[in-house]
């Protein structure tokens, strides 16, 4: 049985709410991640993702250096597991909230990050990771504009599949 505590980031780079938005981005560039856990006395406050930067901040032309992270984090509803949660239960929860990193919980304090990267090295079934991206990934906006081709095997192979 694969736990989060086998796959998890053990030492999560962290911010404090009244770092700015620009070094919080160099932060991230620099230790090629995604997301930020925003951190007070040890406790998880919130989590900011390289989106959130792009949105909140730079699509609405505000200048990072005066805007703090704790103000354009996520900071309530925050989904996190605890280290013994089961690897195959952290990947549902991501499918179910469509979330691509988890933090990582024990007694309040944050102990670790799980990506779902993470989650495809230690998943003993890629197929379940692949489903899982496609659910996180989907979305009513893309779907309306690039329908694209059905899932599954083309009509043409499987004809010829039957015909050999």
């Amino acid at each position: 049985m694969m736990l989060v505590r086998h796959v998890m980031a053990d030492r999560p780079v962290t911010a404090s709410p009244e770092m700015d938005a620009g070094n919080a981005a160099a932060l991230m560039a620099a230790n090629d991640i995604g997301a930020l856990p925003i951190v007070e006395d040890g406790r998880l406050v919130g989590i900011v993702t390289d989106r959130d930067l792009v949105l909140r901040v730079l699509a609405e032309r505000k200048d990072p250096r005066l805007v703090e992270v704790g103000d354009v984090a996520t900071t309530r509803g925050i989904e996190t597991v605890s280290p013994d949660t089961q690897l195959a239960d952290a990947r549902a929860l991501m499918a179910e909230k469509r979330i691509r990193r988890l933090p990582v919980v024990k007694d309040g304090t944050l102990i670790g990050m799980v990506s779902l990267g993470d989650v495809a090295i230690g998943s003993a079934s890629m197929r379940g990771v692949g489903e899982t991206l496609a659910e996180i990934s989907v979305s009513d906006a893309t779907t309306e504009i690039n329908a694209g081709p059905e899932v599954g095997t083309p009509a043409r192979v499987k004809g010829e599949r039957e015909a050999s």
